[in-house]
């Protein structure tokens, strides 16, 4: 996938359990990354975007990813669009959607404690080995080296949409031309593929995107835009500080 990703298995079992439990979630990843890459040649994806491939005789992976970014494109009045490019390119949807798999594989499994990383899109489940919940960082925009926020839970998918990697790589479908207005959004809610299809989402809309999310019903979001502002919702706005009074 052209990313960094981890894995922090947080419950007491057996090594070999736990080797086992590992090589299961990274196994997964690459035959995920075979099938859906943009960048390799002889990836499902790129064979049906060449008209090699039949959409019949694809893999039943890749109908429903297709599936689920119709009924994105639908749900996001065309802003989510695995053609943006003007070539298949589902990867807003499947990273997050993957990785979401991959934790609820690991759920079935037993192993009720974990937190899978894939490139900034998080599923953290449980608590940490410490016993407490997960703690979650998202990036500064400008500073590769800190956080701007940082989100803590039990049960919580995170994904990150922004343009502090790639530049401005999400594309507005509309005009053709890469989306300005949002260096960063971040997406909390039930799943990590919706959760990061509607981050892209945000994204391509540009400023109109805030109050998009602020109708996202199930979700929370985090905005940072290009003038440096971070916005949030009413309810995550901070308590303000009551001011110290004195009486004489």
């Amino acid at each position: 996938m052209g990313t960094a990703i981890s894995l922090d298995l947080a419950d007491d079992l057996p090594v070999a359990e736990l080797d086992e439990l590992a090589g299961g979630v990274f196994a997964w990843l690459r035959e995920v990354d075979a099938r859906f890459s943009t960048y390799r040649a002889d990836s499902e994806v790129r064979r049906l975007d060449r008209g090699e491939l039949p959409l019949a005789e694809a893999s039943d992976d890749l109908r429903h990813v297709l599936a689920r970014c119709a009924d994105l494109w639908a749900a996001t009045d065309g802003f989510f669009d695995a053609y943006a490019t003007g070539r298949l390119d589902p990867s807003g949807y499947v990273k997050g959607w993957a990785a979401q798999v991959a934790s609820d594989r690991l759920l079935a499994a037993g192993a009720a404690n974990h937190c899978l990383n894939a490139g900034g899109d998080v599923r953290a489940r449980g608590h940490s080995s410490s016993g407490r919940p997960w703690r979650i960082g998202v990036r500064h925009p400008w500073d590769p080296m800190s956080t701007c926020l940082v989100l803590a839970g039990t049960d919580l998918a995170v994904a990150t949409s922004g343009v502090y990697e790639r530049g401005h790589h999400v594309r507005d479908p509309r005009r053709g031309v890469p989306a300005v207005g949002l260096r960063s959004v971040t997406v909390v809610g039930p799943d990590l593929g919706l959760a990061d299809a509607y981050a892209t989402a945000a994204v391509a809309m540009g400023a109109a995107g805030i109050g998009w999310l602020d109708n996202l019903p199930d979700h929370q979001h985090a905005v940072v835009t290009d003038d440096a502002r971070l916005v949030l919702p009413a309810t995550l706005q901070p308590t303000p500080t009551p001011t110290p009074t004195s009486t004489v």
